[in-house]
């Protein structure tokens, strides 16, 4: 039997033999079944799936084949959450099968990385799209309201941004600065000129945001500057076979400019507060268990440069979830038990046939091909639970400034806006966003140790 397994992007196929015309395999597909016959909701799906993850480890390619039978039958990106998630996790394993065992069954899969197909979004569409759910705007929300207080009765001031959202977050800082009751202060913010390789994708250059953003800091009568720091794009665009490497050697480099006086006289000037913006980031730096035992990671590198630049105020924000880990049935258990959520917020308010879903889920079903499939360099999503991050930043010697009440309030204002399901609570220095009660996104702000509370 072959499969197709296809999305908005290029289909991914293997061959799939059906168990009853396949040789039998010592463990049998039996041990993978028991308490799931005539019953396949999530409790199986996730035995299955480990099943089939422990197959493939033990290379045991005729049992991983017959699992793969079987979650192909369950799958569905038109069905229910669960036939929708299960079909990319399905997709999650075939591309891991064809990576480490490229035999004659599995040649017809195309192992390529499916990254650079992905589509471009316009900037209109990329509102539309984080808006689509608050997994997004849920952190713009607080780290924009954090940022406005720790800034209060500054004139100048410098962010650093590293997020992966281009800029979308700062139109409603700017709006928010420019009714500052003393008058908005001269705002410059700054982004690096690579981005981790992951979506949303757009359709325009960092060069056109600076100026769009330009554009409405004028109107709304704000005094703004946009700056790029780092390598020259054209020269970035070379590497594009090792995109994975080429973001973290980028980033390397960065981290050395952060920390050299000539350049640090270029990029920061003695007048200007200093925020540092950190949304989904941190994940896409090396940080996994083997690299741990060996000295300090580019992880902790990078948040003691950023500690040394003394700013008024660090977000960070990402998902909360468990992924910065080496066992692969550990991060396909971590991996299913929270990548539901969006699958399930999604069923709550959009057809199943929608374009936005369909394209919104496909961005979901590559970050777990690449938590399953990808190891080493490859692996971007690196995801640790907001708590190991709080810890990370203590460690570092930063202090958790808490979310003020305002802060709160803005933020449930803004969950009001979306489906019932959507919730937030308090839990120790985070804010964390949840769908059902589940943790699904969390915010902290952070300054260096012994600045206490602003």
């Amino acid at each position: 039997m072959k499969t197709e397994l296809r999305g908005n992007t290029a289909a991914a196929s293997i061959s799939i033999q059906n168990p009853k015309t396949t040789a039998a395999a010592a463990p049998t597909i039996s041990g993978a079944l028991t308490g799931c016959l005539g019953s396949l909701d999530g409790a199986c799906i996730e035995k299955l799936l480990l099943h089939c993850a422990s197959a493939l480890e033990g290379k045991e390619w005729t049992l991983a084949q017959q699992v793969m039978w079987v979650l192909n039958n369950v799958a569905s990106l038109s069905g229910d959450p669960n036939q929708r998630l299960t079909s990319w996790f399905l997709r999650a394993l075939i591309s891991r099968a064809a990576n480490v065992c490229p035999t004659a069954t599995m040649h017809h899969f195309d192992g390529s990385s499916a990254i650079d197909r992905r589509r471009q979004m316009t900037v209109t569409e990329l509102a539309g799209y984080v808006d689509l759910i608050p997994w997004h705007t849920f952190g713009f929300c607080a780290s924009n309201s954090a940022i406005f207080k720790a800034i209060r009765g500054c004139s100048k001031v410098h962010v650093l941004d590293f997020s992966v959202t281009h800029c979308v977050q700062w139109p409603t800082l700017i709006d928010a600065l420019a009714k500052r009751p003393e008058g908005p202060p001269s705002l410059r913010i700054t982004v690096p000129s690579v981005r981790p390789p992951v979506p949303p994708f757009l359709n325009v250059s960092c060069e056109e945001v600076g100026q769009r953003l330009s554009n409405f800091a004028r109107f709304r009568d704000v005094e703004f500057e946009f700056n790029i720091i780092g390598f020259d794009n054209n020269n970035i665009a070379l590497c594009r076979n090792s995109m994975y490497d080429t973001f973290h050697r980028y980033f390397e480099s960065l981290l050395t400019s952060l920390v050299d006086p000539h350049q640090l006289s270029s990029l920061f000037r003695d007048d200007e507060v200093i925020v540092v913006n950190c949304q989904n980031w941190l994940r896409s730096m090396p940080d996994d268990d083997e690299e741990q035992s060996v000295g300090s990671s580019l992880r902790d590198d990078f948040l003691h440069t950023i500690m040394g630049l003394n700013p008024a105020i660090v977000v960070v924000v990402d998902e909360d979830a468990d992924l910065n880990v080496s066992s692969l049935t550990t991060r396909i258990t971590n991996c299913f038990n929270y990548l539901w959520i969006p699958f399930d917020a999604l069923e709550t308010f959009l057809p199943k046939d929608s374009a936005q879903r369909i394209e919104y889920e496909s961005d979901v079903g590559h970050k777990i091909e690449n938590v399953i499939s990808h190891e080493g360099c490859q692996r971007m999503e690196r995801l640790e639970s907001g708590a190991k991050l709080c810890q990370r930043m203590k460690n570092v010697g930063f202090s958790g400034v808490m979310f003020c009440e305002e802060t709160v309030k803005e933020v449930k204002s803004l969950l009001d806006e979306h489906a019932s399901g959507w919730g937030m609570k308090r839990d120790e220095e985070m804010l964390v966003l949840t769908w059902k009660g589940h943790n699904s996104v969390f915010a902290t702000a952070w300054v260096p140790g012994g600045l206490g509370e602003n």
